[in-house]
């Protein structure tokens, strides 16, 4: 029964993520390990959980029935674990966290330390990357995330907001004319970013106009390198206001279509409905909150 039911917490896993690997990074344990115990849960009860292909897993028949079941469990168990957590005067464990890596030094971050501060008994790993992760593949507890939400099996909730503006360097805007109207636009040459949509709004008062760039040489993945790369002065983008102000002050950019702004967009913090970890989340969540 024991056997049984470790099994099944790791076959509900993979499950989830999607691959052997996936889930093994998840639970911290190998590939072949992983891939090991639904293979024994398999034949000791004479059933096929999962097609297996070189390329994705699915669900048999059998495989469904018994995932529904498999997640009660699984639930039932750190609804359990949560329940003791939360009567706990020392919050313990392990948490991993993902951010935009331009966010060092933000509201946001410094949350963070200030929770790991509170309680020295839970590790914390932050990884900053400009690039969206799948939190249950890669083994994430949370991610503090830009925009709106997309649907998903993730939870959220609203930490903050974020301002950005539409910038370049003086020494670009010599080279072109200036832009006057967001048409104007259309002669820009942008530095885009491959992890962000092109497209983005401008409004100014009940005015919006929705712009999608033309013209682009320079690709990139990160917002430092963007702005690195409109400092050089290598054309137009979209930045956050809190990477460029000392920027902005010191003349190094000059806002373009000034008269013009862009939306606020939501800061938010996200994670998978099945975490094992939901009592620090939930910690973690208050400090966010008070950012």
């Amino acid at each position: 029964m024991i056997d049984d039911l470790r099994a099944l917490a790791i076959f509900a896993k993979v499950a989830e993520a999607g691959s052997f690997s996936a889930a093994g990074r998840a639970l911290r344990l190998s590939t072949s390990v992983v891939s090991h115990h639904v293979k024994a849960l398999e034949t000791r009860h004479g059933v096929t959980l999962l097609h297996r292909s070189t390329r994705a897993l699915s669900l048999t028949g059998d495989g469904h029935r018994l995932l529904e079941a498999a997640m009660r469990m699984v639930e039932a168990a750190e609804e359990g674990l949560d329940t003791i957590a939360d009567i706990s005067d020392g919050p313990a464990g392990a948490l991993r966290l993902t951010m935009p890596a331009f966010l060092t030094n933000s509201p946001q971050e410094n949350a963070i330390w200030q929770f790991a501060r509170r309680y020295p008994n839970v590790a914390v790993t932050l990884h900053g990357s400009d690039k969206q992760i799948n939190l249950i593949a890669e083994g994430f507890d949370m991610a503090i995330r830009l925009g709106a939400m997309s649907d998903s099996s993730l939870k959220s909730r609203k930490i903050g907001t974020f301002e950005r503006c539409l910038v370049a360097a003086p020494a670009y805007l010599e080279t072109i004319e200036k832009p006057l109207v967001p048409q104007d636009l259309a002669r820009c040459d942008f530095v885009l970013m491959d992890m962000l949509p092109d497209k983005f709004v401008l409004t100014r008062g009940k005015e919006e106009v929705t712009f999608l760039p033309e013209q682009s040489r320079v690709l990139i993945n990160s917002i430092s390198a963007a702005r690195s790369a409109v400092l050089a002065g290598l054309g137009v983008q979209k930045l956050p206001l809190s990477e460029i102000g000392q920027d902005l002050a010191a003349g190094r950019l000059v806002r373009v279509l000034p008269d013009w702004s862009m939306p606020t967009l939501n800061i938010h913090a996200v994670w998978p409905g099945s975490s094992r970890r939901g009592s620090l989340v939930r910690l973690l969540l208050e400090f966010l909150g008070d950012a």
